[in-house]
This record gives C-alpha cells, structure tokens and sequence, in this order.
C-alpha cells in the first residue's frame, strides 16, 4: 500500500516545530480533512510543545479550513501547546484579521520573528 503524501513539511528550528503547509490550495474538503488531521496529530503527539505554522505558500483556503484552525487552537490550548502564524499572504491576511484568528494564534511576517516570539515567552 502506498504511504499517503502529507500536506506538511514538519523541521525543527531553536526547539520549536516548524511547520510548512506543501499546498497553495487548501479549499476542497479532502485536503482540509488531511490537512487537520496532520495538524491534531502533532497536537496528540505530545512531543511538540511550540508550534509555528507557514502559510508562505499558501494562496486559497476555505472556510472549512479556518474551522480547523479554530479546532487546532482549541486542542493547542487543552494540550498547552504554543502556536503562532507566519508568512500569511497579503491576499489571506484580511480573512485572519476579519476572523480575528491572528489574535488567537500571533501572526508573525516571519518564522524566525515568530520563533524569537515564542522561544522569548
């Protein structure tokens, strides 16, 4: 059976996980529900205790997956795990700032800005 391509490109940088999403398109339901379970999965592992999440490739997303987001913050905060946002697009940073999830999660211009953040608090 063949190993299912993943939807992030998972580093480690300074002691937090750096976390690169691979589409630019994040809108249809399949790769939304990928895209969370890849996510939470690094949630339930435990083993990450600060997270930054990329968004410099990324161009598209649907509703479906800012819920997703709003699902990860909810399981980061019950875990104690820190996450921040960064490299979010021109064109995508409205949809954070009129959902308020760049007050959720900090959104930083970015990864090593959202690193320092973290690895400071």
């Amino acid at each position: 059976m063949a190993e299912q391509p993943t939807s992030l490109k998972i580093t480690e940088s300074e002691g937090v996980t750096l976390v690169a999403f691979r589409d630019a398109s994040i809108l249809d339901a399949a790769t939304t529900q990928r895209v969370g379970q890849e996510l939470y999965e690094l949630i339930d592992s435990g083993t990450h205790a600060t997270i930054v999440l990329d968004f410099a490739k990324v161009r598209f997303l649907s509703s479906q997956t800012l819920g997703v987001l709003l699902t990860l913050r909810r399981k980061a905060d019950k875990a104690k795990v820190r996450v921040a946002l960064a490299r979010i697009r021109p064109e995508l940073q409205r949809v954070f700032e009129i959902t308020n999830l760049y007050k959720l999660f900090g959104s930083f211009d970015t990864t090593e800005d959202a690193v320092a953040n973290l690895s400071a608090g």
